[in-house]
């Protein structure tokens, strides 16, 4: 099973990761937010990761990391 990583300070909320996500592993926070204001992504189904790395390769913040 694949880890994900998200670093919270420099998530912006976009959503491209959950959007890439094909297990939806990753969705929007809807009550956590970070220093910025920001609803923050968050893994919600992590034992469904398999590893792709879409997520971390749709964020444009590199927010994201995936260890195998």
């Amino acid at each position: 099973m694949a880890r994900i990583t998200i670093d919270e300070k420099v998530c912006k909320g976009c959503g491209l990761c959950a959007d890439a996500c094909p297990k939806n592993v990753i969705s929007l926070s809807e009550h956590r937010m970070n220093a910025g204001g920001y609803y923050v992504a968050e893994t919600v189904n992590p034992q469904n990761c398999i590893g792709c790395s879409f997520c971390a390769i749709m964020c444009p913040d590199c927010a994201i990391e995936v260890e195998r």
